[in-house]
Parts: structure tokens; sequence; C-alpha cells
């Protein structure tokens, strides 16, 4: 299960950097529609609603025609809709479209032109930052582990019990964490610790009631439980 976290992080970090890639070709495909696009008038003939997959509800694209340099009248039906409905039958629009290619026309308006690249944009950017967020999270623990095992002071505690990790559920598993506490000589205070995530039942597999952990010397806080003894999960 760890393999597949570690799998997620990356995956999420890839397709969010594709999906800002893919806005920013997006930007630029409405930028040189734009710089090329020649501006005419046109009018909204229909409105014809459609259903959502997603959430089941209705929205309207509008159709709308217009007259070409050209004397050429182009009937389109707009790529995009909304509920309620941003344009009226009989409204008079902002067109935009290339002389070499009257049928790629689109309303000169935000949506239109810009909705696609801003929900790349959005969606790309969550997807990023939740996976470079995971990648440095995943590297710090690391590196704090690291430090804990070469420089932590080594100490014997209880094994008190095994819970399961109920705030962390993947593909409807839960995974288990051990429970140990140790009664500080110097300070008398009791200390708690818990062990990393666990994807299997550990019970089978504890046969002493003492725990390696390896802690700060100066931050008991921040520690580290040896579970090196249980068997890998390949």
């Amino acid at each position: 299960m760890s393999k597949t976290m570690n799998i997620a992080k990356y995956v999420f970090t890839i397709v969010g950097l594709g999906l800002l890639i893919g806005s920013i070709f997006a930007y630029q495909n409405s930028k040189s529609f734009i710089e090329g696009a020649t501006t005419t008038e046109g009018v909204v003939t229909e409105l014809i609603r459609s259903r959502s997959s997603d959430s089941n509800s209705d929205y309207y694209k509008p159709v709308f025609e217009f007259m070409t340099s050209k004397g050429e009248t182009v009937e389109i039906i707009s790529s995009t809709g909304s509920n309620p409905p941003s344009y009226s039958e009989g409204e008079k629009i902002k067109i935009l479209y290339m002389p070499s290619d009257p049928q790629s026309a689109k309303i000169d308006s935000f949506t239109s032109l810009w909705l696609l690249p801003l929900i790349l944009a959005i969606i790309g950017g969550v997807f990023f930052i939740i996976g470079g967020l995971l990648v440095i999270m995943t590297k710090l623990k690391n590196k704090k582990e690291q430090y804990l095992l070469k420089h932590g002071e080594q100490i014997e505690t209880n094994f008190q019990n095994i819970e399961l990790n109920k705030s962390l559920e993947i593909n409807g598993r839960n995974p288990y964490y051990i429970i140990s506490q140790w009664l500080n000589p110097v300070t008398s205070e009791l200390h708690i610790f818990k062990s990393n995530n666990i994807w299997f039942d550990p019970s089978d597999h504890i046969s002493e009631q003492s725990i390696k952990v390896f802690i700060d010397r100066n931050n008991p806080k921040q520690y580290l439980m040896d579970i090196s003894f249980l068997p890998k999960v390949s």
C-alpha cells in the first residue's frame, strides 16, 4: 500500500504538470486565434439545451449566425454553454472568425476564448501542488528518520497495543500502528510513541514487550519507532 502512495504522489505531479502545459498551449491557441481573426457582428438564432453527464443538470448552448466578408452566411453551435443561458434568441453578439476557416468562429467572450485554458490551469495547479507537497513531505520525513537513526538516542519502550489509524483510508483500508510508552528517568515524564503506518496487522509478529525507539535527545517528541523486525511487504 505504501508503494501505491508513492506512485500516487508522482502521478499527481506528472498529471498536474501535463495539464499546466496543456493550459499554456490552449492559451497560446486562443491568443493566436484572436490575433489572426476578423471581427464581425452575429446574432443568436437558437438556444440548444444539453445535459451535463457529471451533474445531470441542463445547460444551454447558443447557436449563432453571421455573414463573412465574402457574403457567406455561416451558422455555428457554440462549444460552450451555461445555465442560466448567457444569451437570448435574437441577441446581437460580437464574432471572431478566421477568413480561411469561418467554421472556426467563436463568440468574442471570456467563456468562449479563455475558459478552457483557465480550467486546465486551475485543475493542473491543484494536482501539481498536491503532488509536489507529497513529494516534499516524503523527502523531509525520510531525512528526519535518517537523522534520528544516525544521531538519535536509542531507548527501550514498553509495547502497549496495536490500533487502526482511522484518520487514513485508501481503497477502503485503514493502516495499523503500534503504540508504546516510556518513562523518562530524568524528568519522570511519560512519553507515548506511535509507529509509522503499517498496511497489515502486525499482531502475529510482535513477540517481545520491548520496542526500540530513536529519540532526539533535546526533544523526545521527535522520534522514530524501529519496526524493522516486521516482515517486508512486497
